[in-house]
Parts: C-alpha cells; structure tokens; sequence
C-alpha cells in the first residue's frame, strides 16, 4: 500500500502558504458568508490557484512516488458508519478523497462529524471529503431543509445563494469539504431524468441559479459543478446507460455549456464530469473523452480540479467496455480527469485496486507519468487549501486580502 506524504513536511509548506500569500480573503465582487459564524469549524473557498499554494502543491507531489501520485488521485467509498473502520481504510489505502453516502451517515450531525474526522488520518493533509448534498431528491443530510432546485429554477436568483450557503454551511460542520451539490443541467423538459435536479429550465437562467450557488457556497465548501458537459441533452439515466445526443458543438455552446461557463466564471473549483457521449463531439462518454477535457480547459478556461461521476455507473451501464473498473480508471486519467470517483459496486479492496492498477500503467507507458503528476498536483492544491484549521484560504485572482 502507498505510504501517504506525512504531516511534518506539509506543515512547513502550509505555514509558509499562509504567511507569504496572505491567502485568507474576501471576493471584492461579493462578500461570501460569516465563515466563522455559518461554518462552527474551518471555511474552504478555492476559486482559483494561487502561485504560492500551487509551488507547494508542485514541490510535495515532486516527493511522491508513483504509487503515493496514484492514490492521491482515487476518491473512495466504504459503506459503514464505524470511525475504527473508516481511519484503517484511509490509512491502509492512503487515497486522495472519500465520499459520503447514506451508509456513511447516521440520524445526527455529531455522529456524522465523527465519521468524518475518522477520515482525516492526517490533519494537514486531509482528504477530500465529498457529499452529494443538492438538497431535495438528492440530499444525505436529512436535516437540510432549505429550497432545492425544484423551487429555486422558478425563484428569484438571490434565493439560490442563499440556499447554497445554507446547505454548505451544513456540510461543512459536518466535516465535509466538498459539496457535489451544484446541478448546472439544462432543461426544460419535465420527462428528462435530470429535470426536477436542474437549477434552471433555459441557458439563461441556468447560468444565472448555478453562478449564484457557486458563490453562495463558496467561504464555506468546495463547490462542484456538474454533470459536464450537461445532462439535459441527453435523454436516459447515466446511472443505467451512456444517454447520448447528437446536439452540435454549436448548439452546446449556446443551451448546455451555458451554465458551465457561469459556474467557472464564478471561481467553482471543482467540475464533475459525467457519463454522457455528444457524439457531434465524440462517441465515448465525456468522463473518458480528451475532446471533452480540452473544450472545458481550453475554450472555458477551467484550471481546477475535473473529477470523475462515480465510475461504477459505467459498470452498471451494461457495455462490456466498461465491465473493468481498474481500465475505467487508468482510462478516465488519460482522458483528462484528475480524480476517479468509485462508489457502485465498490468494497474495501477497489481503491488498492485502482492505485495498483494506475500504478501499472504508469510504469507500462498507458498512461503518462506527466498526466498523472499533473492531476496529482491539482489534487494536492485543493486538499492543501483545506488544511488549515480555523483559517479561511482563498486562492483566487479576484480576491482583496484582510488587512
């Protein structure tokens, strides 16, 4: 098993994160919430790298070897609610991310926070801790009762900032950092399996919800939007199949893009990509298309972190292609991902699995050591920017420093 970076050594670069940068700040454009006030614990907002966070980044994963590089870059799941189990799992595996499912969560929020601080082995290290937390028919929270996309597509923006913020003020006191909750879909139509999940029933509007949520979440999780390139062109449920379009490029740019472009325009640090073909673009699933990652890099300008929609959905899609999760993995990083999502169909023994498997296939040549150092390096950043207990950093080029 890969021996994760330990804590002496990100301690020092952290703390010289923290006085050369001056990174704790505030958006000049619009103030995020009272961290301290919303959050009873640390804030997170990464809405952009900064230099000095990403050198650090750089010099740490500079250190790893292949195999540390390849777990850092697996975010994994395990369906227990035991903190005993949870620590071993995360120490023997030494992997980048975990994320909450129902089985993970228990009737109370201060049982859930000891679940979550059994994950951070290291605490200057932490993993990424992920929820699915949309609120309405997606929510792992019970307790979260605010407006969810059902009522805020017909509300006044504002209303979905404020809806955001309070629901990633829950996550984060739960001790997640990552909210997968921010749907930037597009539809209008009541029949589509994503419909009642979209923040918006036009490009528009669907821009406008997804960019205030991303702000109202930010100061307080890491925020994701998903499910790129965008669900609503694609009849079917990815959770069964690859839905596919023919929709043009063309079209894409004006109708389903819309909302992504928003959300990266707004600083969202993460963006999910999903199990969909545009065959106009390409016949594979974007979550393993190249074409996809250099249209959301190259043309939207997104520098952060591109993850994975759980790839156990390729499984379950009944392709034979897709019957192999380790080759799901290695192939979803050549693609362009920088972190692999394993949830169906995942035990104890998936995420040795994949870094084995991601492993083998750096040393063999399919999947390039530069591919994976680079993911490994966005993924370091994002976990670096959580590290700090008490502290609120913000790498972002449209932030104004605290005096």
């Amino acid at each position: 098993m890969p021996s994760p970076i330990r804590a002496g050594a990100v301690g020092l670069f952290l703390a010289a994160s923290i006085v050369l940068g001056s990174l704790s700040s505030v958006h000049a454009a619009e103030d995020p919430p009272d961290v301290t006030e919303t959050t009873g614990a640390r804030g997170v907002a990464v809405a952009g790298r900064s230099d000095e966070l990403a050198a650090h980044a750089e010099a740490l994963v500079s250190r790893m070897n292949t195999a540390e590089r390849a777990a850092s870059v697996v975010m994994g799941h395990l369906p227990t609610t035991d903190p005993a189990v949870l620590e071993q799992y995360m120490r023997e595996t030494g992997i980048g991310g975990f994320i909450l499912m129902g089985a993970n969560i228990s009737a109370s929020e201060g049982e859930l926070r000891a679940v979550t601080s059994a994950l951070q082995v290291d605490p200057e290290l932490p993993p990424l801790i992920g929820i699915d937390q949309e609120g309405g028919d997606v929510s792992r929270l019970s307790w979260d009762d605010n407006a969810s996309a059902r009522t805020l597509k017909n509300a006044p923006v504002d209303d979905a900032g404020t809806a955001f913020a309070a629901r990633a003020s829950l996550v984060a006191r739960a001790g997640a950092t990552v909210n997968f909750g921010v749907v930037a879909d597009v539809t209008d139509d009541p029949s589509m399996f994503i419909y009642a999940r979209a923040l918006g029933a036009t490009p528009q509007s669907a821009a406008d919800h997804v960019r205030a949520a991303v702000r109202g979440e930010a100061g307080l999780v890491l925020s994701t939007a998903k499910h790129f390139p965008g669900h609503g062109a694609a009849p079917g449920d990815s959770h069964q199949g690859i839905p596919t379009t023919d929709m043009t490029r063309a079209e894409w740019e004006t109708r389903d893009g819309a909302p992504f472009r928003a959300a990266i325009e707004a600083g969202v640090p993460l963006v999910m990509l999903g199990h969909l073909a545009y065959t106009d673009v390409d016949t594979a699933p974007a979550s393993l298309s190249s074409a996809w990652h250099d249209i959301l890099r190259d043309d939207l300008g997104f520098t952060g972190v591109a993850i994975t929609d759980d790839l156990g959905m390729l499984q379950a899609s009944g392709i034979a292609a897709y019957d192999d999760p380790v080759a799901n993995a290695v192939s979803a990083l050549a693609a362009g991902n920088d972190m692999v999502l394993s949830v169906m169909f995942t035990t104890a023994d998936t995420a040795p699995a994949m870094v084995a498997g991601i492993t083998a296939a750096v040393e063999e040549g399919t999947l390039s050591s530069g591919r994976l150092e680079e993911a490994a390096t966005r993924v370091m950043a994002l976990r670096l920017s959580t590290a700090a207990q008490g502290d609120t950093l913000m790498p972002c080029t449209e932030c104004t420093a605290i005096p």
